[in-house]
């Protein structure tokens, strides 16, 4: 995990600077998830399906978590991959315990652990 700094100035300033320390972060062979609000928004078990297919790409995941301003169009250019937690806005720091519960949640789903949603509409 690497954190930015929050930036100063103009929104497009701020998002354009953390684009490049985010850009410069991610391994090149890496598969990149961007967080992002026009994303695709799984439940569970899909999303449990779509990480068994990353993995099997046999390259490191990065998922992109925005800061207050969102990602630079560049991240979600570079991204694999675009998926949004829902319309709602949430605080980054948040964020990351909900994607880690996520991703603890699809490795169990795909691992055969009873899921106690399965069957709901």
């Amino acid at each position: 995990m690497r954190e930015i700094a929050d930036g100063t100035g103009s929104a497009i300033e701020i998002k354009r600077r953390e684009a490049g320390a985010i850009l410069a972060a991610i391994p090149p062979s890496a598969l990149v998830v961007a967080l992002d609000l026009g994303g695709r928004v799984p439940d569970s078990e899909k999303f449990a399906a779509q990480m068994t297919g990353w993995r099997e790409t046999a390259k490191p995941i990065c998922f992109v978590i925005g800061g207050a301003e969102g990602l630079d169009a560049s991240v979600i250019a570079r991204a694999d991959h675009t998926m949004s937690l829902g319309a709602l806005t949430w605080p980054h720091m948040l964020v990351r315990v909900m994607l880690a519960e996520q991703v603890f949640r699809a490795q169990s789903i795909a691992s055969g652990h009873p899921y106690h949603r399965a069957g709901r509409p």
